[in-house]
């Protein structure tokens, strides 16, 4: 069985990592939307770098849970197996998924790139915490000298090259037989573009999500729960 599984920041809101959109989203009373912007990294640098060393370090206190573990747990089931995810930490990695089977959409929130040049580095941050080269808490390119940011997509930005050949890659090469979209709120066209594309012989397409989305009135499953109440359950049945 080939199976795509998208996520979004549902799945890792229940680790404790707020949401964009969400009550808890907002930092210091700023709407992380606004400052989720390349204008707004060039209006304040050192600002957009004080909200992401906080958000990499909550998201290193935070644990993978039920939900990333059940996906680990279809993953190794499956013959061939693709997560496409929106969110930009770690946690599905650190519940055991290998790399060649996850896609960061959205980009790694702990590499450091250059805002020019194509210099990046993954953890920056921890590594050259205490040394020169960093400008009012904004480090700097050692290779260019401007200013590095965090290597995510930005509101605004395309999404990477090498990451969408890497789905399109996935959905050219065979059908899927399940398709699982969990914990998004869909209102990026290609997340329901893929879904589609991926359930179009006739998968099964769940949707995992307390709420309604764009996506629901595609789904050939509705799942109105939490994914980390959800998922262990579906997997059990899938894989029994």
């Amino acid at each position: 069985m080939r199976v795509l599984v998208i996520t979004g920041a549902g799945v890792s809101a229940e680790s404790g990592i707020p949401t964009f959109r969400g009550r808890d989203g907002y930092w210091r009373n700023l709407d992380p939307i606004k400052l989720a912007t390349p204008e707004a990294f060039a209006r304040d640098p050192e600002l957009v770098w004080q909200w992401y060393r906080e958000r990499r370090q909550r998201i290193r206190n935070a644990r993978p849970n039920a939900a990333h573990e059940a996906i680990v747990k279809l993953a190794q089931y499956a013959d061939e197996f693709l997560l496409v995810t929106q969110n930009v930490d770690d946690l599905h990695e650190r519940a055991g998924l290998a790399k060649a089977e996850l896609v960061q959409i959205h980009g790694d929130i702990f590499v450091t790139k250059c805002s020019r040049c194509d210099l990046d580095r993954h953890d920056y941050e921890q590594e050259h915490e205490h040394e020169e080269g960093q400008e009012n808490g904004v480090p700097r390119c050692t290779k260019c000298d401007m200013l590095m940011r965090p290597g995510v997509v930005w509101f605004g930005e395309a999404l990477p090259a090498p990451e969408t050949e890497r789905v399109e890659n996935y959905l050219q090469r065979d059908s899927c037989g399940v398709v699982i979209v969990a914990g998004t709120t869909a209102t990026f066209g290609y997340i329901i573009d893929w879904a589609l594309r991926a359930s179009h012989h006739g998968a099964e397409l769940i949707e995992v999500n307390p709420e309604e989305t764009p996506l629901s009135r595609f789904a050939t499953r509705l799942v109105r729960e939490p994914a980390a109440i959800a998922l262990p359950r579906l997997v059990d049945k899938l894989t029994s």
